[in-house]
């Protein structure tokens, strides 16, 4: 039987703007700069204490949250990967303050980059799996320049997004709106080979993902839904579920690609004028649409995350993801509450 022929990451960009149109040439060279910075991302992950990159940075990121050496490592690995390209206007970042303008010695382009440079950062140190998240969107044509207020736009406005996660292997995972592709880094070739098409997230599951040591700071919906999941076999669910939780997003995503399950972020009462602690823009935007075309569903509790209104930056969510059903009954007692 005749090998059968890799596609590369190239060549599947190259095919769907071909055939569907659906990639235009500047963006599908920007894909393709990201996907390299992933790479360099992955080499610099794998080194380890090999590359003396891990541990703490002496700095703050513009949430106060302590920085990682890596964290700072790959930002700037985006960032130079993607700025003389000619396919961006302007990037955002977890680990920046503000936007960051394609410099003036390069020519502009059309889109705008948001990422989580690594995700899961409280995971680096201990060899479990982090990743790096993105999301593209179009700079409105009626702005001159480009500013903050241009970034803020629904996440039903993407026009790709993504991650790649840095684990036994290292993975990318896409979207351009028409389903959900996965990519797996060749090392001996360099290159990432379409492994797998069409990903659907089954409906129906018996996992859930939350960090259950928060739930005393929890909203009563959520404590409802979760009681109910432990009550198990004999509780009003009727079936016995597991708990997972590795505290690096990416990561709890991926295994709801691959299996299905449950991944839920909550409001708590320790910061309650926050709406969550994921970020809206380059966290939960790019994963809810992934999920969304992988068949899941994705909310806030209250309505789909890909409808609201960003007003910030680092504008904050709440996040329930994963199989369709299970984040529909979520929805649906936060409805009844309210």
């Amino acid at each position: 039987m005749a090998q059968q022929q890799k596609i590369s990451l190239t060549r599947y960009l190259v095919e769907k703007q071909r055939a569907d149109g659906l990639i235009p040439g500047q963006l599908r060279l920007l894909l393709e700069v990201v996907a390299r910075a992933c790479k360099s991302i992955s080499q610099a992950v794998n080194k380890g204490a090999l590359g003396g990159v891990l541990g703490t940075a002496e700095s703050e990121n513009v949430q106060g949250e302590i920085q990682k050496k890596l964290d700072i490592i790959a930002n700037e690995v985006l960032i130079e990967a993607n700025e003389w390209g000619g396919h961006l206007a302007a990037m955002a970042s977890e680990e920046m303050d503000s936007i960051y303008v394609v410099p003036n010695r390069y020519p502009q382009g059309e889109y705008l980059l948001m990422f989580d440079p690594l995700d899961g950062s409280s995971n680096i140190d201990v060899n479990v799996s982090i990743g790096t998240i993105f999301s593209v969107l179009k700079k409105p044509d009626d702005t001159p320049g480009v500013q903050e207020a241009d970034f803020l736009q629904p996440g039903t406005q993407q026009v790709a997004a993504g991650y790649c996660i840095y684990g036994p292997q290292t993975t990318l995972v896409l979207t351009v709106g028409n389903g959900v592709a996965m990519f797996t880094l060749d090392r001996e070739q360099g290159s990432f080979v379409l492994t797998q098409e069409d990903i659907q997230i089954p409906a129906d599951t018996k996992e859930f993902a939350i960090n259950m040591s928060n739930m005393r700071h929890w909203d009563e919906p959520m404590k409802r839904y979760i009681d109910e999941c432990l009550a198990g076999k004999e509780g009003p669910r009727g079936k016995d579920f597991n708990m997972r939780w590795i505290a690096s997003m990416v990561a709890d995503v991926h295994r709801i690609l691959m299996r299905g399950g449950v991944f839920m972020y909550p409001w708590d009462k320790r910061e309650p004028e926050k709406a969550g602690k994921l970020r809206l823009m380059y966290e939960a935007n790019p994963m809810s649409w992934l999920v969304e075309q992988a068949g899941g569903a994705a909310t806030n509790g209250k309505q789909r995350i890909l409808e609201l209104q960003p007003t910030k930056l680092h504008e904050r969510v709440s996040v329930m993801l994963g199989s369709r059903n299970e984040v529909e009954r979520l929805t649906k007692y936060h409805a009844e509450k309210a």
